[in-house]
């Protein structure tokens, strides 16, 4: 409510408590139809990457090709991007939060590419990294650890599972890789009608997972002046593990 309403309650009298997190708790849990939004957002998306896969990239900007994706969105059924995309190629990719600009594409780039779609409200997220042309062997290495962590991310979600828990178990295989400086955001977060929701999986995290929370995986590795790589899937959190929603593909694609 309004500031003016608020001070209008407590002159008639009305004791007014304030409380923290009630909302954001009472929508982290999805009900059925809400999974189903999330999981046709889910399949747009994966369609989405799919058609992006056989664009060319070299030659072409970062911006231009945020305006082609945003064009497969809209071809494939979404309301609208559910974010802002971001498509970071090369050492611009070394930033977790760039912002797509007009440096163009060359080969031997990596190109991050994180968005989703919004579809009766509701977000999916995804993040996907490109390899454009022969990339470095140690490129293809940082993809790899971020293959491996993003899998033992996966494998740690289930009901009960604290969210710090789950970022640890990512984070372990990539410090072990001796990464550890490289990734410097949290596991996920929750998703919904919000791209960011409860609950989080971070270090500083308090949240416990519960079913049908609905919550990223996306662990990276991001080298200054190189280039980055993230993976990132929406999934669902069952009793005994989670429903990846998002299928497309997470070996390394070579594109031109």
């Amino acid at each position: 409510m309004t500031y003016a309403n608020h001070e209008v309650l407590r002159e008639s009298g009305v004791s007014l408590v304030p409380r923290r997190g009630l909302v954001e708790s009472l929508r982290a849990v999805k009900e059925s139809g809400e999974l189903d939004s999330i999981r046709e957002a889910s399949r747009i998306t994966d369609g989405v990457y799919e058609r992006l896969a056989n664009e060319q990239f070299s030659g072409r900007t970062e911006k231009e090709l945020v305006w082609r994706m945003t064009e497969l969105f809209h071809e494939l059924g979404a309301d609208e991007p559910a974010f802002a995309i971001d498509i970071a190629a090369g050492p611009t990719a070394a930033s977790p939060h760039a912002v797509p600009g007009d440096r163009v594409v060359q080969d031997g780039d990596l190109v991050l590419v994180d968005a989703g779609a919004r579809l009766n409200h509701y977000c999916s997220d995804c993040t996907r990294t490109f390899a454009v042309g022969d990339v470095s062997d140690s490129l293809r290495e940082i993809y790899e650890v971020t293959k491996e962590a993003q899998q033992a991310g996966l494998d740690a979600v289930r009901a009960g599972t604290a969210g710090r828990d789950a970022d640890a178990a990512a984070r372990a295989v990539i410090a072990d890789a001796g990464y550890a400086e490289n990734f410097g955001h949290g596991l996920g977060h929750g998703l919904g009608l919000m791209v960011h929701e409860a609950p989080t999986l971070r270090p500083e995290s308090t949240d416990t997972l519960e079913t049908a929370n609905v919550v990223t995986v996306e662990p990276g590795i991001y080298l200054s002046g190189v280039g980055g790589v993230r993976i990132e899937d929406s999934v669902a959190v069952t009793d005994d593990g989670c429903e990846i929603l998002t299928s497309f593909t997470k070996e390394l694609i070579v594109v031109s």
